[in-house]
């Protein structure tokens, strides 16, 4: 399904959910922002697994709820840094704004793991993505993308273009 703002894709599997976020990973750049909502479990760090693939970022991409945030450095020959943050542990917006987060990854690709702890202090336009546990295979996503501003619809159009929505 694809409206002006939004597509939705089903992943099967957990590598299909990290496929989905090298595909996306080809279109980022700079200061880019992407917000991942969805409860535990439901494969955000996955995809952020992807994200750090696709990015050709070194070493592992794991969740870094313990430290808020972790920038992973481009590998020799790549261009982007990614920086990961994860706000679970945060329980207010002055919290999420003291950080500074769209500052200090200017230079890269900004992931938020649970932006709704504080997204009145996150970028207005962002990609917001959206993860749903699915009953059937135990490891299916349904993973909504949704362009909240112009600068990302070329995204949305990419993956449609792909033939993405509801499969991968």
């Amino acid at each position: 399904m694809t409206t002006a703002n939004r597509i939705v894709i089903t992943t099967p599997t957990a590598a299909r959910t990290r496929a989905l976020g090298r595909r996306i990973a080809r279109h980022l750049r700079a200061s880019d922002v992407l917000l991942l909502q969805g409860p535990l479990g439901a494969g955000k760090t996955t995809f952020a697994q992807g994200i750090g693939a696709g990015l050709h970022v070194e070493g592992p991409v794991r969740s870094p709820t313990f430290v808020l945030m972790t920038r992973h450095v481009p590998a020799e020959g790549a261009k982007l840094p990614l920086y990961h943050a994860d706000l679970y542990r945060l329980d207010d917006v002055l919290q999420v704004e003291d950080l500074a987060l769209d500052e200090q990854a200017r230079d890269g690709v900004l992931l938020v793991e649970w932006p709704e702890r504080g997204v009145e202090a996150l970028p207005g336009s962002h990609l917001l993505v959206v993860f749903e546990a699915v009953a059937e295979p135990v490891d299916a996503r349904r993973i909504t993308v949704v362009a909240v501003g112009d600068r990302y619809r070329h995204i949305l159009d990419a993956l449609q273009a792909a033939g993405l929505a509801d499969r991968v």
